[in-house]
């Protein structure tokens, strides 16, 4: 009897070139079918609920593949593991409908894309967050967020040349959260650099985007315009004249991959 399997999945895309399958292989997807392979036997293909850029990240991502295997459900993720790069996890597996589908069944993603804005980067998260060495105005970046929550066309916040036959998306939520457990503990030119830049703020700041879904580089091209709204080269309120133009050349430039995640995917149910 032919199964359908979800896992649940995490991975640190540091040395991948991104999640799908592609000619230069080396990616997410190509791991987890070379070990789907050997445990089952079978030539398996997964899809995923996406499909992230080299370099970047997964909390929690879901894939689902069809099988023949007969393997107990809560044995899946510990032989998977032990056949998997230790960058890649699979937390936890579950039978689901035969028409379930990871990516056409979502019904919320979000990511997060977390700004190190001290005057130095942490080497042992360097690979997880985007250096900012001079500190930003992180309420206004929160201003120019609250343009982006609704229903909208993101043409501007995508690639020029995608070929979709629209880019109307919904963000559920748009939020800046500071990250308690960094280290805030300022240094001498940190403080002077506090001074020189009333109403800044040095720390580290997740950038949270909820939406029904998202488009190509969409998330790291608002991270990056967001930036400029920290860094006072764009007004907060701009951020809605930007959206309403439809134009990718009038919003910021896009953010390197590195520092983001895929924090989670939901679906109904589960």
């Amino acid at each position: 009897m032919r199964r359908n399997i979800c896992l649940v999945i995490g991975y640190d895309g540091t040395g991948y070139n991104g999640y799908q399958s592609q000619p230069e292989g080396n990616t997410i997807q190509d791991k987890l079918e070379e070990a789907l392979g050997i445990l089952t036997g079978e030539r398996i293909r997964v899809a995923g609920s996406g499909r992230t850029d080299a370099g970047v990240h997964a909390r929690r991502m879901c894939v689902n593949f069809h099988t023949e295997s007969k393997i107990p459900i809560e044995r899946w993720a510990i032989a998977l593991n032990t056949r998997l790069p230790n960058d890649i996890v699979v937390h936890s597996a579950r039978e689901v409908p035969e028409r379930f589908h990871a990516r056409h069944d979502a019904v919320r993603k979000t990511y997060r894309y977390t700004i190190n804005c001290r005057k130095f980067p942490d080497p042992f998260r360097r690979m997880y967050e985007f250096h900012h060495p001079l500190p930003l105005d992180i309420e206004a970046m929160r201003g120019g967020l609250k343009h982006l929550v609704g229903e909208h066309d993101f043409s501007s916040f995508t690639n020029p040349h995608s070929t979709l036959p629209h880019h109307v998306r919904t963000l559920y939520d748009a939020k800046l959260v500071a990250d308690e457990t960094a280290d805030e503990i300022p240094t001498l030119l940190e403080e002077a650099d506090l001074v020189r830049y009333p109403g800044r703020s040095r720390g580290v700041f997740h950038l949270y985007l909820t939406g029904n879904g998202f488009l190509y580089n969409m998330v790291r091209i608002i991270a990056g315009t967001i930036l400029q709204v920290g860094e006072g080269k764009i007004p907060p309120e701009e951020i809605a004249a930007i959206l309403a133009a439809k134009d990718r050349s009038r919003a910021g430039p896009t953010a390197v991959p590195h520092a983001l995640t895929l924090w989670d995917v939901e679906y109904e149910g589960f």
